[in-house]
């Protein structure tokens, strides 16, 4: 699995367009590659499976910190190995995924699970894996949960605020909190 330090593979995925532009099939896909929004940090979060139980929890629960998440010049991917076609249904058929905020990328050759090294072995899918990558296409944290146990969004927010500091951030460290001065 990759892990900090290690540079982000190179990708190049349809995508379903986030909001309404994403419900309408005439509209609703799009190219995202690791060229898109250069210059930002990104947040690429894998899912095993479109239509499961634990999977729309942590995608309604990204989609809610959007906002935030852009608000620190970074952008949220979600990505599974679903089509575009299955991500659109799932949108269209599940009342909590309609108004997602955040693109649902499609990665249905396994190309970037089996690049980010988190394709499961014995179910073919992705883990629940999450990545910050900088603005230089670098991994700044990685971790990942087995398949049964969802995530929290709101921890990689705060580590996403420590990253951004380039300070030394203390356990449980929050945006806004003194960091750490060690003495000279």
């Amino acid at each position: 699995m990759l892990t900090v330090g290690d540079t982000f593979p190179s990708f190049a995925l349809k995508a379903v367009k986030p909001g309404a532009a994403g419900l309408d099939i005439k509209t609703a896909f799009t190219d995202i590659d690791a060229s898109t929004d250069a210059g930002k940090w990104k947040v690429v979060f894998f899912w095993p499976k479109d239509f499961t139980f634990v999977c729309p929890t942590e995608i309604v629960a990204f989609g809610k910190l959007a906002s935030d998440f852009a608000d620190r010049d970074a952008v949220v991917y979600g990505v599974s190995i679903d089509s575009e076609f299955v991500h659109l249904n799932w949108r269209l058929h599940h009342d909590d995924l309609r108004d997602l905020p955040i693109p649902m990328l499609a990665d249905i050759k396994r190309e970037l699970a089996s690049a980010c090294g988190v394709l499961d072995k014995n179910e073919g899918v992705a883990l629940r894996a999450t990545f910050v990558v900088d603005p230089d296409g670098i991994v700044r944290f990685a971790s990942v949960n087995d398949l049964s146990v969802g995530r929290n969004p709101a921890e990689v927010l705060r580590v996403l605020d420590a990253l951004q500091t380039d300070e030394l951030c203390p356990c449980n460290w929050n945006k806004g909190e003194d960091v750490l001065r060690p003495a000279a």
